[in-house]
Order: C-alpha cells, then structure tokens, then sequence
C-alpha cells in the first residue's frame, strides 16, 4: 500500500527553517562586506532573497509535484548538459581567487558543479537501477562506474575545486554501495583514490599548505592559517549563548567568508553553542528523515536517489562545519541552505523537492 497524498512533513518544514535561517544569517553576517563591496549594508541578503530564496521555493514546490519516474527518464540528458557546462565554464567562465568555476547569466552566476551534485546523483541513481544484477560485476559494473568518475574528475579538477570533487565522488561511491556494490571494489577505489589525492596535493603548493595550516594553524597565522585562526576565535567567544544576533564582530572583515564557508563559525559566535547545536540538530532531522524515505521507497531507482540527495546534504554540512572546526583541512565547501550562493540553494531545493516527492510515494511500513 502506498501513500500518495502527504509530503513527509517533518523534512519539507526543517529544509524550510534552514533556509530562513539561513537567509537571517547572511542578513547579520554580510552587513560588513556588503558595505565594503557595495557601499549598501544589506546587498547580500537581498540578492540572496531575489535570486535564490524565492526561485528557489518556487522550484522546490514544483519540484514535489513532478513524479521522480520524469528524472528518472531524463537523467541521461541531464548528465550529457552538465558535462557540457563543465566543458564551457572552462573556457568562457569567470575566474575568481585562481579558479574558473562560475558562468555568468544575468545577474547570477551559476556554478556547474554545483548542478553536478544533483545530476550525478539522479544519472547514478537511473544508471545503477538499471544494472541492479550487475553491479557486482567488476568489468561491468565498477569499471563503467569508475569511467564515470573519471569524466567528472577531470573537467572538476581543472577548475581546480578539489573540495567539490571530493564530495561528489563521496556521495557517488556511497551510493554505489547502497545498490550493493562490492566492499573489495569499494576499497581498490579509495586505495586509487588517496593515491591520486596525494598527487594533487603535490602538484598543487596551496594545498599542501592548507594541510599544513591543518596540522598547525600558526604556521603561517597572516596567510594560509588566518581563516583558521579567525574562526576559533569566532567560535571561542560565542561560548554557550552567544553574543547575541548581530553582535558578531568577526564579520567585519576579519573572517574571510562569513556568509559562506565560514557563516558557520558567525553563527556560533552570534548565536553560541546552542546555535550551533541547533544548526547540527536540522541535519541530523534530515538524515533521519531522508534515509527513512530511502528505506520505504518504492522501487531501487527512488531508493538510491533518496539516499543520495539524503548523503549529499549531510556529507556537505559535515564537511563544511568539520573544515571551520578544524576537524578537517578548509574545502571551501558550502553550508547547504544556508552559506550564500543563490546557484548552490537553488539546486539544493529542487533536490529537496525531489526528495519529498518520492516521501508522497513512499510504501507504508
């Protein structure tokens, strides 16, 4: 018996919290740059409102209402036009802070990789529905699976946006084992991997400082190491309740990134640890819910999309809060819903919408 009716209540009103907390956050965190940039306090939230919060609602509605089968039906398509897009934005895109990751369109930029993550998961999700009984074939299942990678890693990796490719191949391989691909395949590909992670880091001197700065922050305090230093220190003097909404001083202009990769650290200094505990809370709620669609759904192809649209969203939180807290090296990874970017929020709420389509046609249990 299937329910066909009822969105999965719970997911669809945290993703909405995020993003208006989100947009309350980048309100207080982008005043300081907004004036630095833009001679005008509040540039950053509006535009955030204008080109992302509100198309993006409309498409995440539109997105519930659109049965997950069209996706389905359409992933082949989708995957040859990001490809494409990878392709062009290396050769027409607006480079920033030595790479080249962003095309303009009228007054937004989009960012390919961006679509990437939704697409992969949709074409990997079609494509491995397919191979269901052959998967566990090493010549005709993990080989096309790793040409596949291959592809996007390179047209990634030119870029350069290592963090982004990382998390992609993450969420890829995560899925590859949640269609029951074979754990000694699995483990081949992470031994290939960090091989090919440790080149990347030798061909490129910025990334071996970044895990330099890793290991020990002060090791370069005014350069590498200062996003680092600035965070902690944002995060230190929040303490449990924070310095109130608005009061944050690490915004003004101390912190780089405070309403992106490093809004996470001006919501603890704001807002405290229980901010930043409720923060973690929403995703938790997130991976409740969407590994509990993935589980009910209604045939392998909703089964692993749900999962990979679940993974994806918690896998990118948890490397973004991970790189400001130090757990891990800076990625320069987003916080879904909720770091600036009007491409990134707007193709994480079309993949919400996805997601709480197939909640509406999920199997009872």
């Amino acid at each position: 018996m299937r329910n066909s009716n009822q969105v999965d209540k719970p997911l669809a009103v945290t993703i909405f919290a995020l993003v208006i907390f989100g947009l309350v956050m980048i309100f207080s965190a982008g005043i300081a740059l907004s004036l630095n940039n833009y001679d005008r306090p509040y540039y950053f939230f509006y535009h955030q409102l204008l080109y992302g919060v509100i198309p993006g609602l409309i498409l995440w509605v539109l997105a519930q209402n659109i049965n997950y089968k069209f996706w389905k039906k359409n992933s082949f398509w989708m995957f040859i036009f990001v490809i494409i897009l990878l392709v062009l934005v290396l050769f027409v895109g607006e480079r920033y802070k030595g790479s080249t990751r962003w095309l303009n369109v009228g007054p937004v930029n989009i960012q390919p990789t961006e679509i990437a993550k939704l697409v992969v998961v949709l074409y990997l999700g079609a494509w491995m529905s397919k191979r269901k009984d052959k998967i566990k074939s090493f010549s005709q299942g993990f080989i096309p699976f790793c040409f596949i990678l291959l592809i996007l890693s390179l047209l990634i990796i030119v870029q350069p946006d290592v963090g982004t490719l990382g998390l992609i191949v993450a969420i890829s391989v995560l899925m590859f084992f949640m269609a029951k691909g074979r754990i000694s395949h699995l483990l081949l590909l992470f031994i290939v991997g960090i091989l090919l992670f440790y080149v990347l880091i030798q061909i490129e001197p910025y990334r071996m400082a970044r895990l330099q700065a890793f290991r020990d922050p002060g090791v370069d305090p005014t350069g590498i190491g200062w996003q680092v230093q600035q965070a902690k220190i944002a995060i230190g003097s929040g303490g449990l309740w924070g310095n109130g909404l608005g009061h944050g001083r690490q915004k003004f202009l101390y912190l780089p990134e405070p309403i992106g990769d490093s809004i996470f650290a001006i919501i603890c200094e704001e807002l405290g640890m229980i901010g930043g505990v409720f923060l973690i809370g929403l995703f938790y709620v997130i991976a409740w819910r969407g590994l509990r669609i993935s589980k009910q759904a209604p045939d392998e192809f909703s089964k692993l999309v749900a999962g990979g649209i679940t993974v994806w969203f918690v896998l990118q939180a948890f490397m973004n809060i991970a790189a400001i807290t130090s757990l891990i090296p800076l990625t320069g990874i987003p916080l879904p819903f909720v770091s600036y970017g009007s491409s990134a929020l707007i193709i994480s709420l079309v993949g919400a919408g996805i997601l709480l389509n197939i909640s509406k046609n999920k199997l009872n249990q």
